[in-house]
């Protein structure tokens, strides 16, 4: 290993020069403290190339009781990302017109907590991969600034973010107990028959509907005496809130009422939250999904028999369009999330088709049985929730009310406070009608689909692979473009990005012959748990943070270019 003398002597060598010669950088240096390691000089020069900046526990002096548990490891992680992060902002000069000029880049995490490759943290030590641009001007190395970088930079960045006794006192450890009270919580959610619980005093306004918490709308939630529950936490004691069963639940609230607001959160739940985001104990379990309607998605072969009689052509219930419609995008996700293995399927009807959920029982008479083909979810929902296993939660107002004489519970907010309304809603409204067509309810998941290999292409022009996010819900693979809009549960760009580095992995590991989509994702989530993100890059990466199989599902299901060989 070199010392930093050497990187010091190489980086006045290349002064002036062109970017080719700074390839004589690459290599592992020793700065005492931390060794850095220059991996990689990518070329043209606005390419961001990688360096790693790894502390030896000797000296980043990390507590090893904090990383026993993969929970503790990946709090540890997460809250060592988001220091590395904010030095790096620190970085940024300006110049004359006022514009940033950056050299250094990293991962900058949302409210939500997810595994990554940006950051590790070992027995041996923590390492934070970093990119950077090379100070260039007229195609030559500005060698001033390149030592400022090495030598000025990156050892701050090291001093004040991955070294344990420059962190706040008591900061790690409150990182870690925060998410293992949240982990413990998910654990024991199905021995109490949750699929979520809602902590009272919890904060759920975002700005924009979006993942930032809005500090002029911060109404904390309340829950009433009769639907309490308190839960004794290994960290913060006891807290007391609410849970969601397992079944069929009917939350009632105008859109006014924190109805919707509860609803994105529970969906948000299915992820841990930093201090400080108000969500932190609202806990959802890891295999729920939250679907709403999407027109204008593609649909591919996807039976959707049990909501619309003759979906496709020639009496077929297999359904397939570019371009799909409201009710049809609706049916075609819920279809769709029970074959990738959801166990929980959450509703609201701000995002839902009116016509997928209900149908007015008052005009029931003017349609004959043998003329309705639409079946909405109100009329499955019961048989799904017995014959399926699954749990279904919806809320609304307008078009919950059938859902009601089946429901096992009805809850109602109003003014963000939660209350039992079931016996009394019960009362009120009587079962409409059952729908004479026949459903088979079961084969909403007993018919797998298959992916024909050729229909999963990477490749863009003279690239075998191209997969860029453009933004969250923007995924560029090969010449597709896959609008991941209507994914409502994908956390953050680097999960967007991992999601086409995983279509990739799988095109070339799993799809060297017809296989059940189910099938492929079972064998991705084995590789993704045992080897990590790693596996899915031949260099190392700085930017990626793992995904659900649910949102993989949801990104294959929506690629241009998929089709579907068959149904099982």
């Amino acid at each position: 290993m070199k010392n930093k003398e050497e990187l010091y002597i190489k980086i006045e060598q290349v002064n002036q020069k062109g970017l080719a010669d700074l390839q004589q950088l690459v290599g592992d240096y020793d700065f005492a403290r931390y060794v850095l390691k220059i991996l990689r000089i990518e070329e043209p020069v606005d390419t961001q190339s990688m360096l790693i900046v790894r502390v030896p526990q000797l000296i980043a002096g990390f507590p090893q009781n904090l990383i026993q548990t993969p929970v503790g490891r990946t709090a540890l992680e997460d809250l060592l990302t988001r220091k590395v992060a904010d030095e790096i902002e620190k970085t940024a000069s300006y110049d004359t017109a006022g514009i940033s000029r950056r050299r250094l880049y990293f991962t900058r995490p949302g409210q939500k907590i997810l595994p990554r490759s940006s950051l590790v943290v070992t027995e041996e030590y923590v390492e934070a991969r970093i990119y950077f641009r090379p100070p260039m001007q007229d195609g030559r190395i500005m060698g001033a600034d390149l030592k400022e970088l090495f030598f000025g930079m990156l050892p701050r960045i090291a001093n004040a973010a991955l070294i344990y006794c420059n962190l706040h006192e008591g900061e790690a450890e409150r990182c870690v107990n925060s998410m293992s009270d949240a982990d413990h919580i998910r654990r024991l959610l199905p021995t109490r028959g949750w699929v979520s619980f809602v902590a009272e005093q919890a904060h759920l306004c975002r700005i924009n509907n979006g993942d930032t918490p809005d500090p002029h709308r911060a109404q904390p939630l309340r829950v009433d005496d009769a639907v309490a529950k308190a839960l004794d936490l290994p960290k913060a004691g006891t807290v007391r809130g609410f849970g969601v069963p397992a079944g069929l639940t009917v939350i009632l609230g105008d859109a006014y009422s924190g109805r919707v607001e509860l609803m994105r959160a529970v969906a948000a739940g299915i992820y841990n939250h930093v201090r400080g985001d108000g969500r932190e104990l609202v806990i959802t379990v890891p295999d729920a999904i939250y679907l709403k309607a999407e027109p204008g998605r593609s649909v591919r072969r996807v039976d959707l028999g049990a909501f619309l009689r003759d979906a496709g052509d020639e009496n077929s219930p297999v359904y397939s369009s570019p371009n799909a419609d409201v009710f049809a995008s609706e049916a075609a996700a819920t279809i769709e999330g029970l074959e990738a293995g959801a166990r929980a399927l959450l509703f609201d009807e701000s995002d839902s088709s009116p016509e997928f959920l209900a149908r007015d029982p008052r005009l029931a008479g003017l349609t004959p049985p043998a003329e309705q083909r639409i079946t909405p979810l109100s009329v499955l929902a019961r048989r799904m929730v017995d014959q399926l296993g699954v749990s279904i939660v919806v809320a609304g107002t307008v078009t919950v009310t059938d859902f009601i004489p089946f429901a096992d519970t009805v809850l109602r907010i109003a003014n963000f406070k939660v209350y039992d309304v079931t016996k009394e809603a019960k009362q009120l409204v009587t079962a409409a009608p059952a729908s004479s067509a026949p459903v088979n309810v079961a084969g909403m998941v007993e018919h797998g689909r298959s992916i024909v290999p050729s229909s999963i292409d990477p490749s863009a022009g003279r690239s075998d692979f191209f997969i860029e996010a453009d933004d969250i819900h923007s995924l560029r693979f090969g010449r597709d473009k896959i609008d991941l809009s209507g994914v409502e549960q994908l956390a953050d760009v680097d999960q967007t990005r991992t999601i086409g580095r995983i279509l990739y992995y799988a095109k070339t590991r799993y799809m060297e012959e017809v296989r059940p989509i189910r099938e492929i994702l079972d064998a991705l989530d084995q590789d993704l748990s045992s080897e990590g993100l790693e596996t899915l890059t031949r260099t190392l990466q700085g930017d990626l943070a793992r995904p659900r199989r649910y949102e993989i599902a949801a990104a294959l299901n929506r690629l241009p270019s998929l089709r579907i060989a068959r149904l099982a």
